[in-house]
């Protein structure tokens, strides 16, 4: 309703003026999600926020794994939204801050899931981070809850980030970047992951090249782990055809 999203957005930032159209409140309480620096909140914000955004959810449905077309035994290919996704973990390309974005409606993948989640995955990510009291290394990886997506788990990697021309340590950062991933699903029991293209958007990493180290990597970790199902999560055509391609030809 737009009462509710009228409060979410004073309890955020109580000195902003309210739009007119729900619409535009959505817009605006997304941004402010966005820029928001952790802290504590009150407790009628968290169900307040939650209650809006499982409405959210609702309105853009879950996709379920068999659903999915099964590319390769235990091998999935869709091309669609990560965060409508009901496995047990989903894949999040992050940054060095491990935070989420910071940009208003930026178009990438770490804004999307930090937005449907909600501001305790940030919250988490924060603690995290201040435990951990440096960046967050390139390769590695960190999970936590889901919160409001359908999933239960998000594993946040940092890939490598490309300038000029692709080096061997970059294939190297990238490997090591999905090989965290999976030992992380490994040791929490995670059998259903889906990965994002990692690296291959800001980050510049030739998305030809990473489809192929992202299937080699899976495809060993899968004969080691055969009853890991894991799901390559695509968003342009162009990611859909080179992912298709390679898989057939690796069967």
């Amino acid at each position: 309703s737009m009462e509710r999203v009228k409060k979410l957005i004073h309890y955020l930032a109580p000195d902003i003026p309210i739009p007119e159209s729900k619409e535009e409140c959505d817009d605006l309480f997304k941004a402010i999600r966005t820029v928001w620096k952790p802290q504590e909140l009150p407790a009628d914000y968290w169900d307040l926020q939650d209650a809006y955004l499982i409405e959210q959810a609702e309105k853009k449905g879950q996709t379920l794994l068999l659903e999915l077309e099964e590319v390769a035994p235990n091998l999935y290919l869709w091309q669609g939204d990560i965060t409508t996704l009901k496995v047990d973990a989903i894949v999040n390309a992050a940054n060095h801050q491990l935070l989420g974005c910071f940009i208003p409606h930026h178009r990438c993948i770490d804004n999307a899931i930090h937005s449907q989640a909600g501001l305790q995955l940030r919250l988490e990510c924060y603690q995290l981070m201040e435990e951990q009291g440096h960046l967050e290394p390139t390769g590695q990886a960190k999970l936590t809850k889901a919160y409001n997506l359908p999933a239960k788990y998000v594993i946040h990697t940092v890939g490598p980030i490309v300038q000029g021309e692709l080096r061997k340590n970059d294939e190297d950062l990238l490997v090591a970047s999905y090989q965290s991933c999976l030992k992380l699903a490994f040791e929490n029991r995670i059998e259903r992951l889906a990965f994002c293209c990692i690296s291959t958007g800001e980050f510049h990493f030739p998305n030809q090249r990473a489809a192929e180290l992202a299937v080699k990597t899976v495809q060993d970790f899968m004969i080691e782990h055969p009853q890991i199902k894991i799901v390559f999560n695509v968003f342009k055509d162009e990611d859909l055809t080179i992912y298709k391609e390679i898989i057939s030809k690796s069967k």
